[in-house]
């Protein structure tokens, strides 16, 4: 595989996994009612973005993460403090809808006030002096969605009723888990859609796809054929068939199968490779959308108890940071799954959903699991934890984040490329 297919391979399934991240956090903010920004997938320099519905939509330069940037979650805009002099625009019914704070000579038709109060969160006006009446104090209502404009750029005002901490703690923490829960119904999704177009693997005594050069083939055997006996030992699995097999390298068998209605018996000698028989068959594939759409489940559920069970390993000492990979080890091993084909890549896709929605649930700080961590905190006291302490925690945890994702990258490059 060339090497731009798989850094396009990468920034694709990488991409997917981040925007169903945060499309999960944003579709909940915005059932919530919370203002969004920003929607945003990488990081760096826009290259790409629009504005729709009062979110700006962006496509940054590095493809390595992304964020829903919520009303209240940082600082709000800016301070309309007494004596600032701004424009204003406003409606046919004197209901200010830009607020202009500076290259005010750009807008003739604002009306320039020296504030003497303001309030954009709550009771939503603006009082102060008029430049051709300065003896003259006027009172003006803002609008619930007016903007403000600095250096030509305009940003939308955010009533406390759209901030993230004016929610209730139910609709905040339904808006953080959802970004680790949308990752899990990724991989749902693309394991039915596996299911359904490759087939769930069946343990029914049955053949599956034969190979072309296999003793299978040369013997006789059909893929659908139904085993009922190997040399007088009943089988009832798949399994059955397996280790029987794998058992005898090189002695020659007897298969009682079933055709079309018809019994028959055929001998087939397993060939004998690495000291097991092999006879060139495939395990049965199921299609039907019932067992697709019960893989989709079953398989998300196994992986994500995999998970979990190297998680327990590194804390008992099983398992090392040296194991763990980062941007750099994901790159390296999508370039040989891709290799291996299309639906290999969308498992490990799936897979790669499943750790990052497990990895934002651990209750570490800067990541969704600590925010988490503080609702509940919060719903044990009865009160939410002071924002600045909230946020030096969430501060120390970023920056051991990025230590460990130098660490995690430079054993990485050394592991493949050194």
């Amino acid at each position: 595989m060339s090497t731009l297919s798989t850094v396009l391979a990468f920034i694709l399934l990488f991409g997917a996994l981040v925007f169903f991240h945060e499309l999960g956090h944003f579709i909940f903010a915005k059932r919530s009612g919370i203002l969004c920004r920003e929607f945003a997938i990488g990081f760096g320099p826009k290259i790409l973005a629009f504005n729709k519905n009062e979110t700006t939509y962006t496509i940054r330069l590095l493809p390595l993460g992304g964020y829903v940037r919520m009303a209240g979650e940082d600082p709000e805009l800016i301070e309309l403090k007494p004596g600032l002099r701004v424009g204003l625009i406003l409606d046919k019914n004197e209901v200010v809808k830009k607020i202009i704070i500076n290259r005010k000579e750009k807008y003739p038709d604002a009306r320039i006030i020296e504030i003497e109060q303001a309030d954009i969160e709550k009771d939503l006006f603006i009082t102060g002096f008029e430049e051709e009446e300065e003896e003259t104090i006027k009172s003006y209502k803002i609008d619930e969605k007016a903007v403000l404009v600095e250096n030509g750029i305009e940003s939308q005002i955010a009533p406390i009723d759209r901030q993230f901490s004016s929610k209730s703690l139910l609709a905040r923490t339904l808006t953080i888990f959802a970004g680790p829960l949308f990752n899990f119904i990724l991989a749902i999704v693309v394991f039915i859609l596996l299911g359904f177009i490759q087939g769930v693997p069946s343990n029914e005594p049955m053949l599956g796809e034969i190979t072309k050069d296999g003793a299978a083939m040369k013997s006789g055997l059909k893929q659908g054929d139904i085993v009922h006996s190997i040399d007088d030992a009943e089988v009832s699995t798949w399994l059955d068939i397996v280790e029987i097999i794998q058992e005898n390298p090189g002695d020659p068998l007897t298969f009682h199968i079933e055709r079309d209605d018809k019994r028959m018996d055929i001998q087939v000698t397993p060939q004998n490779i690495e000291g097991e028989g092999k006879i060139g068959v495939y395990q049965p594939m199921n299609k039907s959308f019932g067992q697709a759409f019960v893989y989709g489940f079953t398989e998300t559920w196994f992986w994500t108890k995999q998970i979990f069970i190297i998680l327990g390993d590194l804390v008992t000492g099983g398992f090392t940071i040296d194991a763990f990979s980062g941007p750099v080890g994901i790159y390296a091993s999508t370039e040989a799954v891709a290799q291996s084909g299309i639906f290999n890549l969308f498992r490990w896709g799936a897979l790669l959903s499943i750790n990052l929605g497990i990895m934002n649930l651990l209750p570490i700080p800067a990541l969704d699991g600590g925010r988490l961590l503080f609702f509940g905190i919060e719903a044990l006291r009865g009160k939410p934890i002071d924002k600045n302490k909230e946020g030096f925690v969430h501060f120390i945890g970023f920056a051991l984040l990025m230590l460990l994702m130098i660490v995690v990258t430079w054993n990485d490059i050394r592991r493949f490329f050194l």
